[in-house]
């Protein structure tokens, strides 16, 4: 299911998760001497990120990933492994490691298959997952237009990390897939702005998961998604 936690303006929001997060972080750290981290692309985690950076935290025991990516490369002001390394490995968060889900070359099979590999063993399950949510409803990058939606949400889907090519967005993708997102210690969903808030009503109103696939996380009843939203 979820729980709501509202602010009044986006920098509370941004310092009371990075606060959260690096608790989380450094709980897990403690536990078993390492955490692991995904967050996702866009606008609306650069402020959470650069207060998250300046958080003290054990960060050379933490991996840093993203929930999904776009197949570009890193130059491209598409990539948000480059926003990441731009807004969140930095000051003190640059001791951190980082999960590349982009490779050189093509998306094949061959490069599927090694970063499944690689991700169960190194990185998986997540400690801290941050999701984003889209006017469409899709997260990471679980978009209800692709032809791969029903597997990608599949629970009993084996690979960790899928290719998928989105209808109605550009650039084809990779992503983590739910069986394995829903598998985390700790989720999240941060949306910004009215407009996210009206998208977030209707996942809230309706249950069809391909339609919405954040609806996914927001009505498992196994889970606590802990939504974080401001104006």
């Amino acid at each position: 299911m979820y729980q709501l936690n509202d602010f009044a303006q986006r920098a509370d929001l941004d310092n009371a998760l990075a606060s959260n997060v690096a608790e989380l972080l450094s709980n897990a750290i403690s536990q078993k001497g390492k955490a692991s981290l995904a967050v996702s692309g866009g606008s609306t985690p650069k402020g959470f990120f650069i207060a998250l950076s300046n958080k003290d935290i054990d960060w050379q025991n933490v991996t840093v990933t993203l929930a999904d990516e776009r197949w570009v490369d890193f130059e491209s002001d598409a990539s948000n492994t480059r926003l990441v390394h731009e807004n969140l490995l930095k000051n003190k968060a640059s001791a951190a490691s980082f999960f590349h889900l982009k490779k050189a070359g093509e998306c094949n099979k061959e490069t599927l298959t090694q970063l499944n590999n690689d991700a169960k063993e190194h990185i998986l399950p997540l400690d801290v997952l941050i999701l984003g949510m889209g006017e469409d409803g899709h997260t990471a990058s679980l978009f209800p237009c692709s032809e791969q939606i029903t597997v990608a949400l599949a629970i009993d889907n084996s690979d960790a990390l899928m290719k998928v090519v989105p209808k109605t967005a550009p650039n084809d993708r990779i992503t983590f897939t739910y069986a394995h997102l829903v598998q985390s210690q700790n989720i999240i969903l941060h949306v910004c702005g009215a407009g996210k808030k009206v998208v977030l009503d209707k996942a809230l109103a309706s249950n069809n998961q391909n339609e919405m696939p954040i609806r996914a996380f927001l009505q498992n009843p196994d889970i606590n998604t802990q939504v974080y939203w401001a104006e």
